[in-house]
This record gives C-alpha cells, sequence and structure tokens, in this order.
C-alpha cells in the first residue's frame, strides 16, 4: 500500500474507531438517564449506511469522517409530545446533563488507558537510547558522546528511546537547562546538561530537535550485505566494523551511508577500510548507481547496518494497567503543558498538527506493529477528550461551562448567550483546525 493510501486508511480507522467510542459515551450514559435518542452519527454530512431499530433511534456512518454526533429529544429544536416530555433532554436535571456531556471525554480516558495497558502487555518493539552527537552541534557542545547511553533525564529514569525522546520533547517545548546522565562507552556515567535555552525558540519541536542534534547512534557494523552488489563481490561480510571510506573515518552507520555517496560523486572506486577479527583489512569496491524501494538513483554499495539494541516494554496484567495509568498521566501533564506554553507565548504555535500530521502518523505507527499503533491510538485518544474538555463553547468544554454557571446563577445560560457563544466557538475551532492545516503543509513543503 502507497504511504498516500496508507496514510487515509488508517486514518479512516484511527477516526473510526475513536469518534465511535466517543459518540457512544454520549449515548449509553443519555440512555441511562432516561433521554431519547434519535440518531447515533459516526460521520457528518450525507448517511453511507444507515439503519432504524426498533426503538426508533436511527443509526448512520456519515461522509464527512471527521467527528460524528448524538442527537437527543429537545425542546430547543421544536415542539416535544406531551407523552415524551420525560425523555426530553432539557427536561433533565443539571447534573445529568453534565454526566451526558462529559460522557464523551470520559469514554475517550477510559479507551486511552485500556489502548496503553494492551500496549503494554503486548509490547510495543523500542531500541535502547544509545545516542550520538554531530560534531559541532549543542549536544556534542553540551559534553554528549557518541555511543552514549542515556541512562536518566530530567531526574526520571529513561529505558528506551521513546521514553528519552517523551522527556525531550517536554523540555523543548520550554528553554530551560535539561539535566541528562549518561553511561559512556567506558561504562562511566556522567552528568550533562542540555542547554535548550540556546534553540531556536520560534520553531517547532521537530526544527528544535534537529538544532540540538542528539541522535540514535547506529553502530558502523555490518549487518547484511546484498549478494551480487559491489560490498559482496568485494569480500566484505556481515559482522565487519566499518573504520573509513577513502581515509575519512567513519563513527556511525549513518556517517557510513553519507560518505559513500559523497565519495562516490568524485570516483566511483572506493577504499573501504574495515575491522574483522581485530584486525583492519581495506577493500576496493567500486560503487553503482542503483535504486532502492522505489527512491531516486543514488551511488550505493550494498550494505545495511546491524539492527540496534532492542528495549522492548513487556508486563503482565497488573504491571501493565499501573503503567497504563502512569503513561495516562504523563500525557494529560504533557498536552496540559503544551497548551499553556502555547498560550503564554513560550512555545510556538507551530507544534499544532491536523489531520495530514494524523494521517502520516496513523501509518507510519501501523507499520511498526500493533504496539505502536496502540500506543498512536491512545495518546490520539487522550488529546480528543482533553481538547473537547476545553471551555470553547460548541465543544463538550463550552456545554460544561454553561452547566456551571447554571450551577452557580440557579437558572439556564440564556439562549441568546449560547447562540453568540456558539459563533465565538466555531470561529475559534476554525481558526485553530486552519493554523494545524497551515502547520502540516508548511512541514510538507520543507521536508
Amino acid at each position: 500500500m502507497s504511504p498516500v493510501l496508507g496514510s487515509v486508511f488508517w486514518l479512516l480507522v484511527t477516526l473510526g474507531v475513536l469518534v465511535t467510542f466517543h459518540e457512544f459515551g454520549h449515548y449509553w450514559v443519555a440512555r441511562r438517564c432516561g433521554v431519547r435518542v434519535l440518531r447515533f452519527s459516526v460521520g457528518f454530512g450525507r448517511p453511507l449506511w444507515r439503519r432504524v431499530a426498533k426503538d426508533g433511534t436511527e443509526y448512520q456512518i456519515a461522509a464527512i469522517p471527521l467527528g460524528g454526533y448524538v442527537k437527543m429529544l429537545d425542546a430547543r429544536e421544536g415542539d416535544v409530545p406531551a407523552a415524551e416530555r420525560a425523555q426530553e433532554f432539557t427536561g433533565k436535571s443539571v447534573w445529568k446533563r453534565i454526566a451526558i456531556v462529559a460522557a464523551g471525554p470520559a469514554f475517550n480516558l477510559i479507551f486511552t488507558i485500556a489502548a496503553f495497558w494492551a500496549m503494554y502487555m503486548i509490547g510495543k518493539p523500542d531500541v535502547a537510547p544509545i545516542v550520538t552527537a554531530g560534531p559541532g552541534t549543542v549536544a556534542a557542545v553540551a559534553g554528549i558522546r557518541p555511543g552514549d547511553r542515556l541512562i536518566a533525564m530530567n531526574g526520571d529514569p529513561v529505558g528506551n528511546w521513546s521514553e528519552a525522546t517523551e522527556v525531550l520533547a517536554n523540555g523543548l517545548l520550554g528553554n530551560e537547562p535539561l539535566p541528562v546522565r549518561v553511561k559512556g562507552t567506558d561504562g562511566a556515567q556522567r552528568d550533562v546538561v542540555l542547554p535548550l535555552q540556546r534553540l531556536d525558540a520560534s520553531g517547532d519541536i521537530g526544527k528544535r530537535f534537529a538544532q540540538l542534534g542528539m541522535n540514535l547512534q547506529a553502530p558502523p557494523v555490518v549487518g547484511e550485505v546484498v549478494k551480487g552488489d559491489p560490498a559482496s563481490l568485494a569480500g566484505i561480510r556481515p559482522g565487519d566494523r566499518l573504520l573509513s571510506v577513502n581515509g575519512k573515518p567513519v563513527s556511525d552507520f549513518d556517517d557510513f551511508t553519507k560518505l559513500v555517496p559523497a565519495q562516490a560523486a568524485i570516483s566511483p572506486k572506493l577504499a573501504v577500510a574495515v575491522q574483522r577479527d581485530g584486525q583492519t583489512k581495506v577493500f576496493d569496491i567500486t560503487a553503482r548507481m542503483k535504486s532502492e524501494e522505489g527512491q531516486p538513483t543514488r551511488w550505493l554499495i550494498g550494505v545495511a547496518r546491524q539492527p540496534l539494541e532492542e528495549a522492548t516494554l513487556r508486563y503482565g496484567p497488573v504491571r501493565a494497567f499501573s503503567e497504563s495509568l502512569r503513561a495516562t498521566w504523563t500525557g494529560t501533564a504533557s498536552t496540559f503543558n503544551l497548551i499553556g506554553k502555547m498560550l503564554s507565548g513560550e512555545a510556538s504555535t507551530k507544534n499544532l498538527s491536523g489531520v495530514i500530521g494524523i494521517a502520516q502518523v496513523a501509518n507510519d505507527s501501523a507499520n511498526r506493529g500493533l504496539g505502536w499503533f496502540l500506543n498512536f491510538l491512545a495518546l490520539v485518544s487522550l488529546s480528543l477528550a482533553i481538547l473537547n474538555l476545553l471551555p470553547i463553547p460548541v465543544l463538550d468544554g463550552g456545554h460544561l461551562l454553561y452547566y456551571l454557571i447554571e450551577l452557580i446563577k440557579g437558572s439556564p445560560v440564556s439562549e441568546r448567550t449560547m447562540v453568540a457563544g456558539q459563533y465565538v466557538g466555531i470561529v475559534l475551532l476554525f481558526t485553530l483546525m486552519g493554523l494545524a492545516f497551515f502547520n502540516d503543509i508548511q512541514r510538507m513543503l520543507v521536508s
């Protein structure tokens, strides 16, 4: 499946699952509170599939998949027959209305915990946080050396690269120095402070991460040799440690993949030095112009890197549940941290992602396995829960704000105020969506 089709497919799967779960929360609690549900819709617009149940509730899947709704019997939308008034939404107590509205985000939160729980039991393939830093980068100047293993960041232990990037992403939202403990290739531990305050504050997290210059290290060890390609014909074997190309030293496999085309562009004949069984051997290899997996033609010799050191987290049901609660709390704190820093101007609004960005990450995580996709679903579900609880009219949080005011003043908010709030909410929502879409397009153009 092509990246574009894959992104569209997995976006539809993601939205279908999460929207259905969110709207089912409203539906289920409304029914328990004695409110009649007229329609349960996944998506907006023209229905693609429709069914009317025996109780009169209409279930449908609509053409525009960016959301959904539960339509309840509501006196504000027309006259309600006397026989049905006991099932009408506005006639219920304010506490029941609060429960119905809050149920959508609550079900998203429940889904988040369940998805994280399943992820930790299945296991999410990950790699050890062994890093490198390019010469002259902010991380290198701070003291990060090739082969350093991250032990702790900001005082919290990290066991894999995902945990490390999570802590780093939170740090990159602000401008505070980030203390890191590393274990060097000599086995000694030392403390390093990453000066995040020196990075460009106007950029998004991706740009600031690139400026930092700290990345996973792929050891310069050959993992696979393509039969019939130049490296194989010259005598390179799996397990050989790459030392240099035309005398230029190699610190990790990324260095090697950059040096080969750069040197081959000068002359296809390369002198590749490797270490094998404690001895240094130099092989004369003639690079070839070749295309791999539909990529543009480039100079290659036919070697692949050794797999990175694995660091997969997998737990039993009890430990997995406690870890899912921790991950949900951490994700919630990170999201509110991002919102707060964007409102205060400390973090750039370029960190917002829209439908295109979500689709791309959905496809990438699905291709990496079930554990990764569950992690992605959990994070998006948590974001939906938090977004819907923001006090913006047209969102669940806006309605909850109205009901809070009703509890305080003893009477419902006036219809005029609610209508004005709806217009304000629509403008705010479309502004956020437009900004997120603009960021997605800009990232695509830059990449």
